[in-house]
């Protein structure tokens, strides 16, 4: 069962190590699942001895006011055999084997990350200890709860230790050691008014009497130590500390634990509670509460860890990869997205995606329409027909068929199909511009660079734009060719007056009566249909090859040809990626790392089994 403690205390190193400290954050935490005893108890309580007389060992920063400002996570190791010792965390590969360098170095640290302010932190210290003298054991030292700020504290510290051992203590998987001083009413002791807050059932709180042998004569802590006082879910346990006049002698250690025994050994009141009294005890039966509630949590940490382990990934997927650092990989970067780009692009104009059957709308709907729509009753009235036919006779009169006129007539109603068509292109261009935005918007990776998605939209709105005119020069062309050359066929298939019956030597005047009028209105009416009816096939043609198809074709050729004439640093300001991101990126590797690691000691603890 050890290697289940060694297992959390491997996995609350990393943790440390990796920025997961169990505060309210963004990020998935894997500290707050984590089994843990902390260590709870007001400044006087004796808090400190207790955590010693466990160790076995002088290690802890001593003095007036709040020494502990920082938690401290010690982690106890049994070793067989050998010189004891101890490491830190943030000092890796650096053991000391005299302890009064461990407490200068606890208060060190705690200096570093608080400054000489006497400030406080949520940042744990991590502290290994190897020794012959201890169970496999973890405990979370934490401030001790005040009542006063100090000299040089702010008067917010009070409820910010306060804060800090309810954020440890409220988390379900946190075993409390309550210490409480024998020689106080337990009404008033901080540690148990704090955990009945965080766990009023006792289920999870031990209490720890200390200065049991500093009570005045005449009474005793039996009923505290029965529970008759303040009754737990587990046995009270009493501890003999050290005096301050031990202390300052540097009485042994465990000579001081062999006093302990014998107190409670040959002490009348306690002596039927001695089985369970005494730091040696309590070390032991906690070791044991740990490892039993560890196995019960693994299958849920487990489960954690793995669904963790997915929404990282996820999350990291979505935000894209880091910015390259060479120029090579940074114009790579560039294409790919480019690429990707260009391809939801081209999905959308081809049905994979929706929008693209917008533009057959243009054509099918909107088109036709429109050239229905016009009006030839001003070329084609009476007044105008007359008026048209006659200034094109000039001074000598047609002979057969007013030809000039029927020119005049006919490329004065033809040319109203420019309006249409103009509108043809500028509807496929609005369509293509909305595609944009789009493709735009379903591309994660320019959302990941704000300069880019900007530079590659407008590259591709100048693309679009140059397209539309090239599609409207070709479109009007279809138009102008049309007024340019009239379809002679059409003409000869008309029956001509002679052949009706008419004569032709009657006077020039009775040509330009109504029904001769109305007759050509009729014929050059039945040949702009022709035309129309044409123009509606080839003008979709025209914008489809003008824009369509090249936007398919060369949308970001122009913006690729002046992207290799960039240097590194402007192709890095292309991916000026958002700051947020970065860290984003930056914490949610390092958690991702944190649990892959404790994945994979988990699994091996679950096979060595």
């Amino acid at each position: 069962m050890d290697n289940l403690i060694s297992l959390i205390n491997k996995i609350q190193r990393a943790c440390t190590a990796l920025g997961d400290h169990g505060e309210e954050s963004a990020l998935p935490t894997l500290w707050d699942q984590l089994p843990a005893i902390a260590v709870v108890g007001g400044q006087s309580s004796g808090k400190s001895s207790v955590l010693e007389s466990v160790v076995g060992k002088d290690f802890l920063p001593r003095g007036s006011g709040i020494v502990t400002r920082r938690p401290l996570v010690l982690q106890l190791h049994k070793i067989e055999e050998g010189r004891e010792y101890a490491e830190f965390l943030h000092l890796p590969r650096k053991k000391f084997t005299d302890f009064a360098l461990v407490r200068k170095e606890i208060s060190d640290e705690t200096d570093r990350e608080t400054g000489r302010t006497k400030q406080i932190s949520t940042v744990p210290i991590h502290l290994s200890i190897f020794s012959p003298n201890v169970v496999n054991l973890t405990l979370i030292d934490l401030p001790g709860l005040t009542k006063v700020a100090v000299e040089g504290q702010h008067e917010s510290v009070v409820a910010d230790i306060e804060n800090m051992v309810r954020s440890f203590i409220e988390k379900p998987n946190c075993i409390i050691l309550a210490i409480s001083p024998a020689n106080q009413d337990l009404a008033t002791s901080d540690a148990i008014k704090i955990s009945r807050e965080v766990d009023p059932k006792g289920e999870r709180t031990f209490g720890v009497l200390t200065k049991i042998d500093l009570m005045d004569k005449g009474t005793d802590a039996v009923d505290m130590l029965e529970g008759k006082s303040y009754r737990l879910q587990f046995p009270w346990i009493g501890v003999v500390n050290r005096s301050q006049a031990d202390i300052n002698k540097s009485v042994d250690m465990i000579a001081a634990r062999r006093r302990e025994k014998d107190y409670f050994n040959t002490t009348p009141e306690y002596k039927h509670l001695s089985h369970r009294m005494g730091s040696e005890h309590l070390g032991k039966m906690l070791s044991k509460h740990l490892e039993h509630v560890i196995k019960s949590r693994i299958p849920g940490i487990q489960s954690l860890i793995n669904k963790s382990i997915n929404d990282l990934e996820s999350e990291l997927s979505r935000l894209g990869k880091p910015v390259a650092a060479d120029a090579g990989g940074k114009l790579y970067t560039i294409m790919e997205i480019c690429r990707a780009f260009d391809q939801n692009y081209k999905e959308h104009l081809d049905g994979v995606r929706p929008g693209g059957d917008k533009i057959y709308n243009v054509f099918d709907n909107q088109l036709p329409a429109a050239l229905k729509r016009l009006q030839f009753d001003k070329q084609l009235s009476m007044e105008n027909v007359r008026k048209l036919i006659t200034e094109a006779d000039g001074y000598q009169p047609h002979l057969i068929a007013p030809e000039q006129g029927y020119r005049r007539l006919i490329e004065s109603s033809l040319i109203t199909i420019r309006g249409p068509a103009e509108a043809a292109v500028d509807a496929v261009h609005a369509i293509l511009k909305e595609l944009i935005q789009k493709a735009m918007s379903e591309t994660p990776e320019l959302k990941q660079y704000p300069t880019l998605r900007v530079e590659v939209g407008n590259a591709a709105f100048d693309s679009l734009e140059r397209m539309r005119e090239e599609s409207r020069k070709a479109t009007l062309k279809l138009v102008d060719m049309e007024c340019s050359y009239l379809t002679v066929d059409f003409f000869r298939k008309l029956p001509q007056d002679i052949e009706k019956g008419g004569n032709p030597t009657h006077s020039i005047f009775d040509r330009y009566n109504d029904s001769y009028l109305r007759r050509i209105g009729s014929t050059v009416l039945s040949y702009v249909n022709m035309v129309l009816a044409g123009l509606r096939n080839s003008i979709p043609k025209s914008v489809v090859y003008c824009q369509v198809r090249e936007a398919k074709r060369t949308l970001l050729d122009h913006f690729f040809t002046e992207l290799g004439k960039k240097e590194a640093k402007q192709l890095g300001a292309l991916l000026d990626e958002d700051p947020a991101i970065m860290e984003r990126r930056i914490a949610l590797a390092k958690r991702l790392e944190l649990y892959r690691s404790a994945q994979s000691d988990i699994d091996a603890v679950a096979w060595a089994k």
